[in-house]
């Protein structure tokens, strides 16, 4: 490379320094300045130095000169606070949905974001090799794969897997790809789930994102608008326990009152509250009657009583008696 080309880089080179090698505990010196660019071939005087350093700062970078030791020049602010890269690291390692590979991946990206001295930091805060993680490096790409569908008004097809008792991949349905219309994808219990109409049985159905292989979008456009115009993704999420189907109902609850908590946790802040006497409240609200919902309020104990409707008291009732069977002598 020409050396009269190399020094057009100059101004880059000394952004890339302060944005890599300096922050408030690490300022760099003009020396220290003129010695990285000196790395890349690129000569420099301390007075085109201070002139590209008021460039920078004319183009918007928080660069400040600390006169008292450590002295030098150091970028004072940046696109994301350490507070939020740590944050945004400690989601992504934690996500079950996002594979081992794909997370240190991303985790070095967000390292990019802030000096090397601070992304040591950040590599200290979230690094937990044991969290269960998705064995689907596939994911990462089904996710944006569903989001072009979606902005395009198109409807998907894909294959889906469940898991045998060996702990190998099965396809459901012999391999029989399924055919639907995606129109939501919602976050719940740390993995990510598509919710769409099954263009089949012509009915709204949610889908384990990670357990999809090998979609494609179609031609076809897609169907179910009438139904989606009003669907609200949290009243959805909220009434379905471990994202597992069931039929819906209106379902009576009377709780202790310590378990307030619990309840606007599950229904969120809006769930009608209604005085039962001193001790209890109650809540009716619209859930997804399954094992699920049932083992739910099993682990609520006798804090919770399904007061109506009767056919849902008989289910858990039988629910509850099946599981002490398991335990008789």
């Amino acid at each position: 490379m020409p050396k009269s080309f190399r020094q057009k880089l100059k101004v880059i080179y000394l952004m890339e320094a302060l944005r890599k090698k300096s922050d408030e505990q690490h300022p760099l010196t003009v020396n220290d300045l003129i010695a990285y660019l000196g790395d890349y071939g690129i000569s420099a005087e301390r007075k085109t130095v201070y002139d590209d350093i008021e460039m920078l700062r004319i183009y918007g970078m928080d660069i400040v000169n600390r006169r008292e030791k450590p002295s030098g020049f150091f970028l004072a602010s940046r696109e994301f606070q350490m507070a939020e890269l740590k944050l945004l690291v400690d989601a992504v390692q934690s996500s079950k949905f996002i594979t081992q590979k794909k997370s240190r991946q991303l985790i070095r990206k967000l390292e990019s974001l802030t000096s090397e001295y601070e992304a040591k930091k950040l590599q200290r805060q979230v690094y937990v090799g044991s969290r269960v993680k998705t064995m689907n490096e596939s994911v990462y790409y089904n996710i944006d794969c569903i989001h072009e569908a979606i902005s395009e008004n198109r409807q998907i097809s894909f294959q889906y897997y469940e898991w045998t008792v060996s702990k190998e991949m099965r396809l459901k349905k012999d391999g029989e790809r399924y055919r639907i219309s995606p129109w939501e994808l919602i976050w719940k219990d740390e993995n990510y789930y598509l919710v769409g109409l099954d263009e089949n049985s012509g009915i709204v159905k949610h889908y384990r994102v990670d357990k999809m292989l090998s979609i494609s979008v179609e031609k076809e456009l897609r169907n179910g608008e009438e139904f989606f115009r009003n669907f609200d993704p949290a009243k959805f999420t909220s009434g379905t326990f471990g994202m597992f189907g069931g039929r819906e109902e209106s379902v009576r609850l009377v709780f202790e009152n310590p378990l307030i908590g619990v309840v606007i946790d599950r229904f969120g802040h809006d769930v009608m509250i209604h005085k039962q006497d001193e001790e209890h409240f109650a809540v009716q609200v619209r859930v997804n009657v399954s094992s699920q919902f049932f083992g739910w309020l099993a682990g609520l104990g006798a804090g919770v009583v399904i007061t109506s409707p009767k056919n849902v008291r008989k289910e858990y009732k039988e629910f509850l008696e099946h599981a002490l069977e398991q335990y008789r002598e």
